[in-house]
């Protein structure tokens, strides 16, 4: 059972070597714990140090009394801390031996070890942060690219928060002058059924706005798994290295080099981008091979997007087709490699070959609608159509939106479902009134309404929800 009132302690940041470490402490006897494991130079008692300063010192060992390490102690009282608590920051050496001393230290002068995320979670307990702000504390730690950083930033600093708590006093306000007309119809003018649905229409475009953000905010925020595939041999692994802009998948002449998955991460325009070479497909009796053919068949199958490869000098053989048509419903893009190879005349004509088996929508080629499946040029080993393949990627993925703009974003899939619960709550009151209910009978949607943009923002949000939020942090924040 964990106790918010105990004092916790962990190192704060990553294991291994580095030229500082640091080990936190928080909790109502945080100030005893560094009083007993760390010894100021100055010889100030840690007790009147005022918050927000740093001291230099030495970590004790509180039961062999033999100095553990030298380093700067940081003081945060209460409530101008990060948990709300009196918290210490010990920064000491950054190696494995004086960072574990030092917490070691710290447990033995009356600290536990805190819990995953148990200090975020203290912060949000103690209303430092809201249960969106809190998530996106991970979400800035996890953050892959510059625009995945910029959109947890952006939640950290409230800016989704106010947007949830503005929306959801607008339908409690509307909630609790129904009530007060119900309760007391001689001092509370009742308000007009048209008026309600308004106020209530607005509301539901204001959610509308926040789930419209919510696709693309989750591929920022969560990147999309991208694989290569084709026919042995068609340049998958040099578009790959090309990609990454290095030297990453083994590239020979000979047919099946690539015989397992390869994966890398590349930022795509501010998309965290997971790319996989698989082996070539095709028919074989090497039974690795036939291994490496499969699990290429599992990675695309699992894809958010699947780049085709052609040898364009080999043209859009039977077994390309066969591939394309598995391919039917899925978001892909055809790369025609090689096509420095032929004259570009022909690398035009194989462009329209291809596109023209798109729009025949026989029962040989995908599914109705991939017609408009982008169809590129590319010379992996010199770099040409890389680019332009990039653009493509993007415009794919985001189905041809704009890049998300300044303003509130829904990146969590767990904001997203509450939004659609307060949608359809919304909604449900909207017909309740329009169909000449009594007003408790749209209270009770509208309430269904508020509880669920709570849930985003934490204040009717259950238990074990928070708990299994925090899990999943690391132990230290």
């Amino acid at each position: 059972m964990i106790f918010h009132d105990d004092t916790i302690a962990a190192i704060a940041t990553p294991l291994g070597e580095g030229g500082i470490g640091i080990v936190r402490i928080s909790g109502r006897n945080a100030l005893d714990v560094a009083r007993v494991i760390f010894s100021l130079s100055s010889g100030i008692s840690v007790d009147t140090l005022p918050t927000h300063t740093a001291h230099y010192g030495h970590a004790v060992d509180p039961l062999m009394r033999e100095m553990v390490d030298d380093g700067i102690l940081t003081i945060f009282r209460a409530p101008h801390s990060y948990t709300g608590e009196d918290s210490i920051e010990i920064s000491c050496h950054g190696g494995m031996v004086p960072m574990r001393r030092v917490l070691d230290a710290a447990l033995r002068g009356g600290a536990r070890l805190a819990e995953p995320g148990e200090f975020t979670k203290r912060a949000f307990m103690n209303g430092r942060l809201d249960l969106i702000q809190a998530e996106a504390v991970l979400d800035i730690i996890r953050a892959h690219t510059d625009e995945a950083l910029r959109i947890a930033r952006q939640q950290f600093e409230g800016v989704l928060s106010s947007k949830i708590r503005g929306l959801r006093s607008e339908m409690i306000d509307i909630i609790a002058h129904i009530e007060a007309s119900i309760d007391f119809p001689e001092d509370v003018q009742e308000w007009q059924p048209g008026r309600i649905v308004g106020s209530i229409r607005d509301a539901i475009s204001h959610v509308t706005s926040l789930l419209e953000t919510a696709n693309r905010g989750k591929i920022y925020r969560e990147g999309i798994q991208t694989v290569i595939t084709g026919r042995p041999n068609v340049g998958k692994s040099s578009l790959m290295n090309a990609l990454l802009r290095e030297g990453r998948a083994i590239v020979t002449p000979f047919p099946g080099t690539t015989r397992d998955i390869i994966e890398e991460s590349l930022n795509i325009r501010g998309i965290p981008v997971r790319t996989i070479d698989t082996a070539g497909v095709r028919e074989t009796d090497d039974p690795i091979e036939k291994i490496g053919v499969e699990r290429a068949r599992q990675s695309t199958e699992q894809a958010d997007l699947v780049l085709l490869v052609l040898d364009a000098v080999d043209g859009f053989t039977a077994s390309d087709q066969k591939m394309a048509s598995d391919l039917g419903g899925r978001k892909f893009i055809i790369v025609l490699n090689k096509s420095d190879l032929i004259r570009k005349s022909d690398a035009a004509e194989l462009a329209a070959t291809v596109q023209s088996w798109l729009n025949a929508g026989s029962s040989d080629s995908p599914a109705p609608g991939v017609s408009k499946v982008p169809i590129l040029n590319t010379a992996a080993p010199s770099n040409e159509g890389i680019l332009e393949l990039e653009e493509a990627i993007v415009d794919t993925i985001l189905c041809g939106g704009i890049p998300l703009m300044d303003g509130p974003i829904v990146s969590n899939a767990r904001h997203r479902h509450a939004l659609e619960e307060a949608c359809a709550g919304l909604k449900q009151a909207v017909e309740t009134a329009q169909s000449g209910m009594s007003l408790d009978f749209i209270s009770i949607d509208l309430k269904s309404a508020v509880d669920a943009l709570g849930h985003i923002t934490g204040e009717t949000v259950a238990d074990d929800v928070i708990d299994r939020i925090f899990s999943e942090f690391c132990i230290g924040k």
